[in-house]
């Protein structure tokens, strides 16, 4: 299975009886214009539409994107955990508003840590060695 993205998390309400709810927070495992992956052990069914807020807060930067609304479109059982792929259906088709540009901007700073990440990863053992 993939890690999951870093510094980056999905929150969202979930209703238990009338009066009360719980916030939780669930780790992404994929993020793209169309929508992402997903994993929490709170049950949701195919065709639900979910409302959350995807959050990478950082020292050096706090990016929100807040009330994106998701809809379930595929359910895989992980364990005790479920990965859910979520289509993001708030967009519109003009492209300039302001939750698609938090959510590029998310998008580009994951992109940059990735590359920074499986740079140092691959690593140049042997260089380090060299130099010492």
């Amino acid at each position: 299975m993939k890690e999951a993205l870093p510094d980056l998390v999905a929150r969202f309400r979930v209703r238990h009886g009338l009066f009360r709810k719980e916030r939780v927070e669930a780790e992404l495992f994929e993020l793209d214009s169309y929508g992402c992956v997903m994993k929490t052990d709170k049950m949701f069914n195919p065709g639900d539409t979910i409302a959350l807020d995807l959050v990478m807060d950082m020292p050096f930067d706090k990016i929100r994107a807040e009330n994106l609304t998701g809809l379930v479109t595929e359910r895989r059982k992980h364990c005790s955990n479920f990965f859910y792929s979520i289509d993001f259906s708030d967009f519109r088709s003009d492209g300039d508003t302001v939750l698609e540009e938090k959510l590029r901007r998310i998008r580009e700073v994951l992109s940059k840590k990735q590359s920074l990440k499986s740079r140092r990863s691959s690593g140049s053992m042997p260089g380090f060695r060299q130099m010492a």
